[in-house]
């Protein structure tokens, strides 16, 4: 069997953790190229995982035989690296958020349109158990009409997770664009729209800054959201939490679901009747497991190539989450509520 040749770009702690351990596990793939503009980094994976280490993604992309691209740069980097690369004929997975502006997804989507192939963005909030369980019970009618939810992912700071620590690009507007808001919230956005089915039609937010020193991104961030159908509910992203957060709490009219909100039980039904479900499905991934769980992400997307199926998160829904972060954006500039455009 032939398997698919993958190339990795950026090899800081989401390919050092995520990426390349799953691709190194996936039956179907065999890493063919590894590719940081810090040598050493490459080299390094390069030696554990196999395949050629570059330091130019461009040469990577005209050298190396190659079926699949992932995108593991920093944010202002997504969007021109994935657009090369699905010109260049390869399948691309993109890590969160997909691009800094609509126009870059827009591009994006565009590109894997005319080259046909596949697009896929890392959201992997939406293969968490718990929340693929609340999907269903809400789908079935068993929590009746949705009334409010509230969400919150937050931690100390990617200062904890990044290869380079307090000096990380997440940090740097430049770079980053978006601080937790983007790096947090774009996956709870994201979530609730899998969750509840529906789209997001307006947002009022405080972005702020502050928990970080020599920062010049967001680090706070709270938003009031509003769906079609008027569900009401809020999102907190945080890179100042002393201790991980990543619980959600959807409030129906025949039940309260609690998500990844107990250290026991994963998934916990508050029964309108008076009783009450547990469930134990599994914890969602951490990153202070340092990548020991798999994301299901990179199987996903490699599933999808195999079978010639759409990606579950493809570049549309990637824009559309990556809409409501923007919206947020500049509510708080604007001290207005914001309406989502489709």
């Amino acid at each position: 069997m032939t398997k698919l040749k993958v190339g990795v770009v950026g090899c800081g702690s989401i390919a050092k953790f995520r990426h390349l351990p799953e691709y190194a596990m996936n039956k179907e793939v065999e890493i063919a190229a590894v590719c940081d503009i810090v040598e050493e980094r490459a080299n390094e994976m390069a030696d554990k995982y196999g395949g050629k280490a570059y330091a130019d993604y461009k040469l990577m992309l005209a050298e190396a035989d190659l079926d699949l691209v992932s995108v593991c740069t920093p944010n202002y980097l997504h969007a021109p690296i994935s657009i090369d690369a699905l010109k260049a004929g390869k399948h691309v997975l993109c890590e969160k958020p997909m691009a800094t502006k609509e126009e870059e997804a827009q591009n994006m989507i565009q590109a894997a349109k005319e080259s046909g192939k596949k697009l896929m963005i890392a959201h992997n909030q939406r293969f968490v158990p718990s929340h693929k369980k609340a999907k269903e019970m809400i789908e079935s009618g068993q929590v009746g009409k949705i009334f409010s939810f509230r969400t919150a992912f937050g931690h100390g700071g990617p200062e904890g997770w990044s290869v380079d620590g307090k000096d990380s690009w997440f940090f740097e507007k430049e770079k980053a664009f978006i601080g937790a808001m983007g790096d947090l919230g774009v996956h709870k956005t994201d979530l609730m729209r899998y969750i509840l089915g529906e789209e997001f039609v307006e947002v009022g937010s405080f972005v702020e800054s502050g928990a970080k020193e020599d920062s010049t991104v967001d680090d706070q961030a709270v938003c009031i959201l509003k769906t079609e159908s008027g569900i009401i509910g809020t999102l907190a992203a945080s890179w100042a939490y002393g201790k991980e957060d990543n619980s959600t709490v959807i409030y129906g009219e025949k039940a309260v679901l609690r998500l990844e909100d107990d250290p026991e039980y994963s998934l916990i039904v508050h029964h309108r009747n008076g009783e009450t479900e547990t469930f134990d499905l599994g914890k969602i991934q951490s990153n202070d497991e340092g990548g020991q769980t798999s994301t299901h992400v990179i199987d996903t997307f490699v599933d999808c190539v195999v079978n010639n199926s759409e990606p579950p998160i493809n570049g549309e829904e990637g824009r559309k989450s990556l809409k409501v972060v923007l919206a947020a954006l500049e509510s708080s500039e604007t001290k207005k509520i914001v309406q989502v455009t489709k």
